[in-house]
């Protein structure tokens, strides 16, 4: 209708805008640079990872990976160590939220920059120093002789890489959690327990549920960077857990066999991906349903 009466009256009508073309504009530079720092290494990593040192094309990688039951066996060992971290992080996390939830803005900066603090250490000086307390004379060894217990070997093993991946993947869990509860509504909770509904029912059919979004999106970036992770479990490991990252390493510095190291880069790239893909669609589901009781 203006346009029609703009045409009569010879007014030139002004320029609709299209929304979608602003849209790409602002989201051009974060594109730009994600496919220049992410898609573009991966796709050389997927296109090495087929080839043989000497550029031919081959599916030897995959078979001799897969074919392999020690390689497999470090597979699932990996993602064994990723699931327990994440589990270890939701069962100290979940209740650490919960407490900075309900605290002043003072005290939850003052604990916040507590969680943060192994985050402004270098991993490998943060690795070096659980090194120390978990060695056979530091304070914990001390500490256990004092009481008349025979300290047991706490460096070299799964238990070692499981504390420093927890001391530093803590944050990553609940930072996520605790803004998925600072959007909760602040009377579901009392207008429940005036309906006779207990303090676990509460928990399980209300927080639960609606916490969901920060548990899925904490437990994913937890799981995926201790999975990924090299320094920590390198130091606290050492020549006895062999995970994934550690090969990659191996196979393209120590044998210079880029290609293989390629295609286990990719493998638990593909892996991750799948098995991160499938706990988000449970957890949105039963989030959804509020079935978690």
């Amino acid at each position: 209708m203006r346009m029609a009466v703009a045409a009569r009256v010879g007014v030139r009508p002004a320029r609709v805008a299209r929304p979608w073309r602003t849209g790409y504009l602002l989201a051009g530079p974060a594109i730009l640079a994600f496919a220049l720092l992410f898609a573009a290494p991966l796709v050389t990593l997927v296109v090495n990872s087929f080839r043989t040192q000497q550029g031919a094309f081959t599916l030897a990688n995959y078979t001799r990976f897969l074919g392999d039951p020690f390689y497999r066996g470090v597979l699932g060992h990996t993602l064994w160590i990723g699931v327990l971290t994440t589990v270890c992080c939701l069962v100290l996390g979940y209740p650490f939220a919960l407490y900075l939830r309900g605290r002043s803005p003072r005290v939850r900066n003052y604990l916040s920059l507590v969680l943060l603090s192994p985050l402004l250490v270098s991993m490998v000086i943060r690795a070096y120093g659980w090194l120390v307390v978990l060695g056979p004379n530091g304070p914990l060894a001390k500490l256990l002789e004092a009481v008349g217990l025979d300290a047991p070997q706490l460096l070299y093993n799964d238990t070692a890489v499981l504390v420093g991946m927890v001391h530093v993947m803590l944050a990553y869990l609940v930072l996520p959690l605790l803004g998925s509860l600072d959007r909760m509504d602040p009377t579901l909770v009392p207008a429940a327990k005036g309906l006779g509904a207990s303090g676990w029912t509460c928990f399980w059919r209300i927080t639960v549920p609606l916490s969901a979004p920060g548990m899925l999106a904490g437990s994913l970036i937890v799981f995926s960077l201790t999975v990924s992770s090299f320094v920590t479990p390198a130091i606290l490991g050492g020549p006895t857990v062999k995970l994934m990252p550690y090969f990659v390493y191996t196979e393209a510095t120590v044998t210079l066999d880029w290609p293989y190291a390629a295609a286990i880069g990719f493998i638990l790239i593909v892996v991750t991906t799948v098995l991160m893909a499938v706990y988000a669609r449970l957890l949105r589901g039963r989030g959804a349903k509020g079935t978690f009781a």
